[in-house]
């Protein structure tokens, strides 16, 4: 048995509604998504995270190489797809489409051995694992905070007890923001700022200084990720805890973030940084070196499912009788390829999702679905997801 067969598909959703950050404005999603078949007709899903059409000409790129391996052979697949790769794409897009294949590789992996991808890593130490609600992000370019309240009480119906926010419009309205959406949540909820790296050090360390009474649970890509050592001085000023990599690659990078000292919780995402075979050796390094880590997460549920097996794994440092729950990013902006492309659906209940336990993934593409939102790749524009 060896893999014959690489299937690419660029999904595009068009939003009812557009919203923005402190980078960007959002008026689809489009997300490239990846098939691996074998010779016997068994197949996994992937995903990556970057710009769609590049993702899949890397796909193509790397296809030749793929072709005619063992798919029970993921890590020697890797080193080769990296080895050819070397070269010219240690980081970036390309690496994101490692992981896409890595990804399917290890959901075929687990449907021909009728094994979970959990089970594949070394075993769930956990079956339950705390979303928190990734949202908060700005509708309205002269009122961003109007839907602040309504959006708060849906979270909060849902059964979410943790939320991030997005902040990076100027510090004197992020602080203003924050304090409404203290308010708003309670005192008893996780709230977690995220900038994605908007800010200076000297406005980073003012910012921080200013909200640091509202409890926050971390700040995320609060500077540059070029700027390692910034970061690090940034930790020294503040009591709020610092997040980051969702823009880093490879243990290799990683391994530059802790070196840094750099953050104290990592989040890399799985769908660029590498696929599952990396972000087992990622959390390794976080393991021996005492840090948190948390994937960031984006795009389909063929990535949140991705999150939810390798959180399963992750090992508790230190042991002890009653453990706080491990978190997952589970974005809440619109998406229909999140909520439709995948069964079956994720369920969330007493505020938890199950790790999944039926083969690979525990997923599988509706193809009906595929087609639907599936577009000509001549139609296609290059931006970010």
């Amino acid at each position: 048995m060896t893999i014959e067969k690489i299937e690419t598909f660029i999904l595009k959703d068009k939003l009812s509604q557009s919203f923005f950050f402190s980078q960007w404005e959002y008026s689809e999603r489009c997300i490239c998504v990846v098939k691996v078949t074998t010779s016997d007709g068994q197949h996994g899903w992937g995903e990556g995270y970057g710009p769609a059409t590049i993702l899949e000409s890397g796909i193509k790129f790397l296809e030749s190489t793929v072709i005619g391996e063992n798919p029970l052979e993921n890590e020697v697949i890797w080193n080769k797809m990296y080895r050819k790769t070397l070269d010219f794409a240690r980081r970036g897009v390309l690496m994101a489409s490692i992981s896409a294949l890595d990804i399917a590789i290890w959901d075929l992996k687990g449907k021909i051995l009728n094994l979970p991808v959990s089970t594949l890593l070394g075993g769930a130490h956990r079956d339950k694992i705390q979303p928190y609600a990734t949202g908060f992000y700005y509708m309205d370019h002269d009122n961003p905070a109007r839907d602040f309240e309504k959006e708060a009480k849906l979270y909060l119906s849902q059964g979410f007890k943790a939320f991030k926010m997005k902040v990076g419009l100027g510090i004197e309205r992020d602080v203003k923001y924050v304090k409404l959406l203290r308010e708003l949540l309670g005192p008893e909820a996780k709230l977690m700022v995220d900038s994605n790296h908007a800010y200076t050090l000297r406005e980073a360390t003012e910012l921080s200084r200013k909200i640091e009474k509202y409890d926050i649970g971390w700040f995320e890509e609060p500077i540059s990720p070029e700027f390692y050592e910034q970061y690090n001085e940034l930790k020294s000023k503040t009591t709020i805890p610092i997040a980051g990599g969702e823009c880093e690659y490879t243990r290799f990078g990683f391994n530059q973030l802790i070196k840094n000292k750099s953050v104290d919780i990592l989040q890399p995402d799985i769908c660029a940084s590498g696929g599952l075979t990396e972000a087992k050796r990622i959390g390794a390094l976080a393991s021996a070196n005492g840090i948190d880590l948390i994937p960031h997460t984006w795009g389909t549920s063929i990535g949140i499912h991705v999150a939810l097996h390798f959180i399963s794994n992750i090992e508790s440092i230190p042991g002890r009788m009653y453990q706080p729950n491990f978190l997952i990013e589970y974005d809440q902006t619109e998406n229909g390829l999140r909520e439709n492309l995948t069964f079956p659906s994720i369920v969330m209940k007493d505020g938890m999702l199950e790790v999944p336990k039926r083969p690979g993934l525990g997923i599988d593409v509706d193809e009906d679905v595929l087609r639907r939102y599936a577009v000509n790749k001549s139609e296609i524009k290059t931006s970010i997801l």
